[in-house]
């Protein structure tokens, strides 16, 4: 298999500065001995005083489907729920794998800031997903199996030290093999790894039980002794049906010392958590992930998370804008991340101004930690608009967007205040029926629209003319299927007037033309949106969303056509 460089975000941040020289000053001005002269790192309680930076790891074999990959939804929901920084994932696959694939997966489950690598050559591949810069990444052999590696990354966490994690995927085929796998990444570790930095192993060890040699093998670089992360019911194991601990986030002792209870909305996991959907609650905590997410087709295992308070690199308190600050063009009445870092703040307050001068607060407070604030954005357009983050307990702490965002009316046209959109396409049929195909548009204006003469097309040519007299009231929806025979019991669908709409499932683009000639909406996708059989892709949000997702991104069902994504009537 061959090396892969780590893939950054599109606007990557410069490496934070590191403290420990600083500090080493300060000790001495103080007339306390040098690190070199004492032979010793600082220790914790020397770095008490600095501020502490909540890092959440996460351990995620959750792919779900008959393809191991991430394109049914199931686990992207996963991830959007629980908000980890650093995610050791196996089965790293997702649509047609490309480079632009992969960044729009993790541009989806985690946010367009985090940076990502993924192992080459691999039929399963590991990887590791990180908030924070990626400073060198590769893959170590595995010589048990021949279709996948051990994949490891130095990531620039806060503070003085970096932390090294590896994505493991050990073999089922037996408890030996296993520990031969442990043994072989155990030297890998010894030889690159400093011993003064923290270590992360993560992901699905395939182990029947606790006691198996691969422990005791991997002990001497990490930490394996309970307690144990475990679901709302106490449940430590974390296969599919709950009776084995398949999966592991093991760290070396000078991280462990700085783990902390994972604390997600109401709820506190003294030893970490297993991520089980059918059993969380109140399942509202890690919104949008469903009740049956983790029992879906073929998830074999359950992520596991553990949190860790680290000394950051700085003494000083301080919040950081991040998402939006600046250039950013978001549709009016999406849903939208606030995103910001902070240093020594307990809680911060919210606030946005559409002109530059009022504020309106979002939330007056509001876990600092978190660093995420889901936003429904205001229904008025502006070019002025920017987002504060202060300190919740002292305004001179604060930050605003570097410059101004715009916010814009979604996307499409229509007659005097109607607007048509294209919400949702079915381009993969089920089966093999090309008349279960779909286009469905919707009326998100406040007038109805007369579609007389309008067209639907695909990249070749046109495959639908709207007869005269069609109109579409506000807030309706009208469907075209690919033929009649696909519209079941579909409200107010009409069959294509070519008799095909022929969408490709390697990907092709839907354009909606007024009568005039003049593109109302047009969407272009990928394999990655088409690639799965028999379910749609659709706006995220829906209607008002300005990229598509998967619809079981969306809602535990694969299409609904001629119904919002939640199956709810327009």
């Amino acid at each position: 298999m061959s090396f892969v460089r780590m893939t950054p975000p599109s606007s990557s941040h410069p490496r934070p500065f590191r403290l420990t020289a600083a500090l080493t000053l300060a000790l001495v001005a103080c007339g306390a001995p040098t690190q070199e002269e004492t032979g010793t790192e600082v220790t914790a309680t020397q770095q008490a005083e600095l501020a502490t930076a909540r890092v959440r790891l996460m351990a995620a074999n959750i792919s779900s489907g008959n393809n191991q990959s991430y394109d049914p939804g199931h686990g992207t929901r996963i991830f959007q729920g629980t908000q980890p920084d650093i995610v050791m994932i196996q089965e790293f696959n997702y649509g047609s794998n490309s480079a632009a694939d992969i960044r729009s997966f993790v541009n989806t489950a985690f946010g367009s800031n985090f940076y990502y690598y993924r192992e080459t050559g691999a039929q399963i591949p590991n990887g590791v997903i990180s908030r924070y810069p990626i400073l060198e990444s590769g893959e170590w052999t595995d010589t048990q199996v021949s279709n996948r590696d051990f994949a490891w990354a130095r990531i620039d966490i806060p503070g003085p030290k970096d932390l090294w994690v590896v994505s493991v995927h050990l073999l089922t085929s037996g408890s030996g093999v296993r520990n031969t796998e442990a043994t072989n990444l155990v030297n890998y570790i010894k030889s690159k790894v400093p011993s003064g930095d923290y270590l992360a192993i993560g992901g699905d060890f395939n182990s029947d039980s606790r006691s198996e040699a691969l422990f005791s093998t991997f002990s001497s670089v990490v930490s394996t002794a309970s307690p144990y992360p475990a679901d709302k019911n106490g449940n430590v194991n974390t296969n599919a049906s709950r009776g084995k601990p398949y999966d592991h986030v093991l760290v070396s002792s000078n991280l462990r010392a700085y783990q902390t209870s994972t604390v997600i909305g109401s709820s506190s996991f003294a030893a970490g958590l297993v991520v089980d959907t059918r059993v969380y609650s109140p399942l509202s905590d890690i919104s949008p992930a469903q009740s049956g997410d983790s029992g879906s087709t073929n998830m074999q295992h359950m992520a596991i998370i553990k949190d860790f308070l680290v000394p950051s690199d700085s003494v000083s308190t301080g919040v950081t804008v991040t998402s939006p600050n600046g250039g950013e063009s978001w549709t009016t009445g999406s849903t939208q991340a606030i995103t910001w870092t902070s240093s020594g703040v307990t809680n911060v307050k919210l606030e946005y101004t559409l002109n530059g001068s009022t504020w309106t607060t979002l939330t007056s407070s509001t876990s600092a930690s978190t660093g995420r604030y889901t936003w429904t954005v205001p229904t008025t357009a502006t070019t002025t608009a920017r987002v504060r983050v202060t300190d919740a307990s002292n305004s001179a702490t604060t930050d605003t967007s570097d410059a101004a965002f715009t916010l814009t009316t979604s996307s499409g046209g229509g007659t005097g205040s109607a607007k048509l959109v294209i919400n949702e396409v079915l381009a993969n049929e089920a089966g093999s029926d090309v008349n279960g195909e779909f286009i469905e548009l919707v009326n998100t204006g406040g007038a109805s629209a007369d579609l007389s003469g309008w067209t639907l097309s695909d990249a070749s040519s046109v495959r639908h003319t709207f007869p005269s007299g069609t109109s579409l009231a506000a807030g309706k929806a009208i469907v075209v299927f690919g033929g009649a025979s696909g519209i079941g019991g579909t409200p107010n669908a009409v069959a294509a007037s070519t008799g095909q709409l022929n969408l490709s499932n390697s990907g092709d683009t839907v354009t909606l033309k007024s009568s005039a000639g003049s593109t109302v909406d047009t969407v272009t996708y990928g394999s990655s949106l088409s690639g799965s059989d028999g379910v749609s892709f659709n706006r995220s949000p829906d209607l008002t969303g300005t990229t598509y997702v998967l619809h079981t991104s969306l809602a535990s069902t694969s299409s609904s056509a001629g119904k919002k994504a939640n199956g709810s009537a327009f």
